[in-house]
């Protein structure tokens, strides 16, 4: 039997992994002399950078791609017409660079940045309109709040860094499939391989989730898992910021560093790096064969209890570590697990496969203990009660107050769990940069 049904279904609605990116990164590298300590960088225009690199930019996208074919399992190969060539002019440019990385056409690459809301507070004067950065809507209670830049301002690379880690969530990645509506023509990504295809913001899942590490039975069983493109976007970031930062476009060099973190750190959440972090497969087997009898219920209560507890993860961790930034403190778990950088030095130095190698392998084996902290943590009609569906009543939810009547043990296993999933987070999000940066 296979799970072709259920990987369509299994992302559903929520395929953000940690909310604002941003707020952790500022947490993450704020103590890091290599980016905390780097001197202020000149914001530039992406048509600058691609204008005074085009020559450059031919053979580092034929590159990328030829690296794609060759590490990336079950991969779709780029066609030939999408091939970067030299343009006549900058929108034309710009066009030719989206459509070689594959990246949505209204991907913006606006000037702005997301202000660290420890340093400056929930800013709300001077904002730029998310339509501006965003393709897609903000989701429901976003925290992103936009200032624009201006050509040759000066800016701290650890700003510029962080506001790019939340950045491709902005739209980049949305509706690249053939059957998703509006799908550029020619990029022959094929069908999306899992999440809903109706859902335009299911679409970007599959390039913001690895599930390398499910076994060879899941595998074959749901081959659809496989079709996964984190790798893709993290070299394609990765490489692009060693470019702009060997050329002297130092702005761009953490711009694409941050895009390329972000792919990375949705790894570090194990609903990114496990289909079911909770479910065994002989559990997937009997829902799909259940539903396949005619009784649809259990693969539906799975589908929606892997959402909530996904959902309760990233809201409960983003309302903690705001709610510290506003009031300025230093010494709660969470802050202290996203600086502590102790544990840097014990992975591998940064490669190619690091992404999957070391941290999906790392977020997958956590997922197990994860889903059962969260269980044990929050309350339990949020994460235990199939017929309840946190996304579509988030609004009118306080997760906050609801947490602070669980019982101290309960809250405190959930908030270790979610500790160390951040501590992860900015011990790989630091090893990513210095690898970038050498």
């Amino acid at each position: 039997m296979r799970l072709i049904a259920l990987a369509l279904l299994l992302v559903p609605t929520w395929v953000q992994a940690w909310g604002n990116h941003a707020l952790l990164s500022y947490r993450a590298f704020e103590g890091m002399p290599e980016v905390a300590q780097a001197a202020p960088v000149r914001v530039e225009p992406l048509d600058d950078f691609l204008r005074a690199q085009e020559s450059r930019l031919v053979n580092m996208l034929d590159a990328q791609e030829a690296w794609a074919r060759r590490e990336i399992r079950a991969y779709a190969p780029r066609p030939d017409a999408l091939r970067f060539t030299p343009q006549p002019g900058d929108a034309e440019r710009r066009a030719a660079f989206l459509r070689a990385l594959r990246l949505s056409p209204h991907a913006a690459f606006a000037l702005f940045v997301q202000p660290d809301p420890r340093r400056q507070g929930q800013v709300e004067q001077g904002l730029m309109p998310h339509e501006l950065v965003s393709s897609v809507p903000l989701s429901k209670g976003a925290t992103q709040r936009f200032l624009p830049l201006q050509t040759g301002q000066a800016v701290a690379p650890l700003a510029v860094l962080a506001s790019a880690s939340d950045e491709a969530d902005y739209g980049y990645d949305i509706d690249l499939f053939e059957d998703n509506r509006g799908a550029p023509v020619g990029y022959d990504f094929g069908r999306q391989p899992f999440g809903n295809p109706a859902l335009r913001i299911s679409s970007q899942a599959p390039f913001h989730m690895g599930f390398f590490h499910q076994g060879a039975v899941f595998n074959t069983l749901a081959p659809g898992f496989a079709r996964t493109f984190t790798q893709l976007r993290i070299h394609q970031y990765s490489t692009l910021a060693q470019l702009a930062f060997e050329t002297g476009h130092r702005y761009w060099g953490w711009r694409f560093a941050g895009l390329a973190l972000h792919y990375l750190q949705d790894l570090t959440q194990p609903y990114h790096a496990s289909a079911a972090p909770g479910e065994r497969l002989s559990g997937m087997l009997w829902a799909e064969l259940l539903a396949k009898l005619g009784s649809p219920a259990r693969k539906q209560g799975l589908i929606v209890l892997q959402s909530n507890r996904h959902f309760v993860l990233e809201k409960y961790q983003t309302q903690l570590v705001l709610a510290a930034a506003l009031a300025g403190r230093d010494d709660g778990l969470n802050e202290q697990a996203l600086r502590d950088m102790k544990a840097d030095g014990a992975y591998p130095a940064w490669h190619a496969q690091y992404a999957r190698d070391v941290v999906a392998a790392e977020a997958h084996a956590l997922g197990p203990e994860t889903d059962t902290a969260i269980v044990v943590g929050a309350p339990a009609r949020y994460v235990t009660d199939p017929s309840f569906d946190f996304g579509a009543t988030e609004s009118g939810l306080d997760l906050d107050a609801d947490m602070r009547r669980q019982l101290l043990a309960q809250r405190e296993a959930f908030q270790a769990a979610v500790a160390r999933l951040l501590r992860n987070f900015g011990a790989h999000s630091r090893n990513a940069v210095r690898g970038m940066l050498r």
